[in-house]
């Protein structure tokens, strides 16, 4: 997992970030305390964060989902992007991590935005759709385990309305999935699932190369 673009010098990332990126204090203080914990590389990109807000913009989103949370920055960055009235309905299993974006999100003045489910996601995405929400969501945006990136893409394409996003992070997974010497167990799910998502008629696709990878499926 990557951090920053991949492929980028650093000078050239440099000015990338100098140029285009426009961080609230709080996102930035939130991306620099999660930067001192073991497991920071799992914190999207901040160009990444400033993407999926202007892609917030773009759609008109009011109602959204967050699939693995961590400390917290992607679903602060939506939930700052959403006007008043919106709402993130947040899925994550850590109540460590997630009492960091508690903090932040309350920080923000955006907590009564965000509804943080801690269980498995599944479980939750499940109950969304027994209680008849499918079809009502704008936007989704998947970061967690990547062996279930196939059982989350199918239940947001349910929950999401035609003309909705779905974005999945880590898809280039650090350039692995292009280097046929490497066989782990993830990068090849990432490669089954890339491929499944090229060949679904079901949506119109791009993959993005900011930071780690970004496919972005709209549903048709």
């Amino acid at each position: 997992m990557s951090k920053k673009t991949l492929g980028l010098e650093q000078n050239l990332y440099d000015y990338l970030l100098s140029f285009s990126l426009r961080e609230a204090d709080i996102l930035t203080q939130l991306r620099q305390e999660t930067a001192q914990m073991p497991m920071s590389q799992m914190q999207i990109s901040p160009e990444q964060g400033q993407f999926m807000a202007l892609l917030i913009k773009l759609l008109g989103a009011k109602k959204t989902l967050d699939i693995g949370v961590f400390t917290g920055y992607s679903s602060l960055v939506v939930a700052l992007s959403l006007p008043a009235d919106g709402k993130i309905v947040a899925c994550d299993v850590s109540e460590e991590y997630t009492s960091i974006a508690r903090r932040y999100w309350q920080a923000a003045g955006v907590a009564d935005k965000i509804d943080l489910h801690i269980a498995p996601a599944l479980e939750t995405l499940d109950h969304l759709l027994t209680v008849g929400e499918g079809g009502t969501f704008d936007f989704a945006f998947i970061d967690a385990d990547k062996g279930n990136y196939e059982n989350y893409y199918e239940q947001c394409l349910k929950l999401i309305r035609s003309g909705g996003l779905i974005a999945i992070d880590n898809v280039l997974w650090s350039g692995k999935v292009a280097d046929p010497e490497i066989q782990d167990n993830q990068t090849h799910k990432i490669r089954v699932f890339n491929r499944k998502l090229h060949q679904d008629s079901r949506i119109t696709i791009s993959l993005v190369p900011i930071a780690d990878g970004l496919t972005l499926a709209i549903k048709n």
